[in-house]
């Protein structure tokens, strides 16, 4: 199960689903994610948001370096 990513973790990764974008309507709709973006104060529609998460989480899946969680152990360094 793959949990909501916030819109900065999402953006983050977005010029590498722009990029492996497969089909018109991906590309399409990556482009204008990516331009409506840089607008201040610009927050997704609950549905743009589902199908970014959707789109970021193929992408990392199919690329086998992302499994969609988070379990990476926290290192203390004391007081560093």
């Amino acid at each position: 199960m793959n949990r909501q990513l916030s819109v900065d973790e999402l953006l983050w990764s977005w010029p590498t689903v722009c990029k492996a974008a497969s089909n018109d309507w991906a590309k399409g709709f990556a482009l204008s994610i990516m331009r409506q973006s840089k607008r201040r104060n610009w927050q997704p529609s609950p549905k743009q948001h589902a199908l970014m998460n959707r789109m970021v989480n193929e992408v990392y899946q199919h690329r086998g370096d992302f499994d969609g969680c988070d379990d990476f152990d926290l290192i203390d360094r004391g007081d560093a």
